[in-house]
C-alpha cells in the first residue's frame, strides 16, 4: 500500500514509518503539520521544524503544513494536506490509545476512500518502548508536563536505564507510559531507517514553575555519520 505518514518527528509516528516498511508499504511522503497553537488536540509537537532534517535522515519527501492549530479545523488542514498528494491508498498514524486522534483520522480516511494504517493502535506501551530499545531507536524527551516529570529529564535518551526511572515514575505518579496524554513528547534522533543521526547542536530549556511543565527549545542540529 502507499501511504502517507503523519509525522511528527517523535517515537510514535517514527516507528509507524518503520513498522510500514517492514510490513511492505511503501512510503509516499511524510507530512508534519506546524500549529501556531501550542495547546492544539492533533498537534503538539514541539521542535517539529527538525522534521526536515528527519526525513532527509530517512530519504522520504516531506509536506510541511502550516496549521492554527485550533480544535476541529485541524481537520480540515490534514484533509487539505492529503488530497494534494496523489496516489496514495492510505494514510499512517502513531496513534497509540486517543480515540479523539484516531476517530478523527479514520473519519478523514474514510471520505477520502483512504485506509487508516495505526499499527500502534492500542499497543502496551512497555511493548512498544521495548520495540523501540531492541531496534536501535534513540529517542530524547522534549517537553514535560506531569507529575514525577522534572526539568532533569528534558534532553535525556531514554535507554533501557532511565526507561527503568521512566516506568517507575509512571507507576508511582500515574501519567501515561507512553505519553498520549501529552504528559511528555519525544523526539527519535536515530533509528534503524536513518541513514544519518540527528545531532542537537543547541538548545535551552524553557520552564514554568507554576505548572511545573517544560520544553527543550532546539535551536540548531545538523545530520552527522552513523
Amino acid at each position: 500500500m502507499k501511504l502517507a505518514i503523519l509525522y511528527s518527528g517523535g517515537k510514535d509516528s517514527t516507528l509507524t514509518a518503520y513498522r510500514a516498511l517492514q510490513d511492505g508499504h511503501q512510503i509516499v511522503r511524510l507530512i508534519a503539520f506546524q500549529a501556531q497553537n501550542p495547546e492544539s488536540y492533533m498537534f503538539h509537537y514541539p521542535n517539529i521544524h527538525l522534521a526536515e532534517l528527519q526525513a532527509k535522515a530517512m530519504g522520504f519527501d516531506l509536506l510541511m503544513q502550516p496549521t492554527a492549530g485550533i480544535k476541529e479545523l485541524d481537520l480540515q488542514d490534514i484533509k487539505a494536506a492529503l488530497s494534494s498528494i496523489k496516489g496514495i491508498q492510505g494514510v499512517g498514524a502513531g496513534a497509540l490509545a486517543s480515540a479523539y486522534q484516531y476517530e478523527r483520522v479514520k473519519a478523514i480516511c474514510h471520505g477520502l476512500g483512504l485506509q487508516a494504517y495505526a499499527p500502534l493502535w492500542h499497543i502496551d506501551p512497555r511493548q512498544e518502548w521495548q520495540e523501540l530499545l531492541d531496534s536501535g531507536f534513540r529517542v530524547i524527551i522534549t517537553s514535560v508536563a506531569a507529575d514525577g516529570l522534572g526539568r532533569d529529564w528534558l534532553g535525556k535518551e531514554i535507554t533501557k536505564q532511565s526507561f527503568k526511572q521512566l516506568e517507575q515514575a509512571s507507576s508511582k505518579h500515574g501519567f501515561h507510559l507512553g505519553g498520549e496524554g501529552g504528559e511528555f513528547e519525544t523526539l527519535v534522533i536515530d533509528a534503524p531507517l536513518f541513514r544519518q543521526r540527528l545531532e542537537v547542536l543547541r538548545s535551552s530549556i524553557a520552564w514554568n514553575g507554576e505548572t511545573d511543565s517544560g520544553l527543550l527549545k532546539i535551536s540548531r542540529a545538523e545530520l552527522v555519520e552513523k
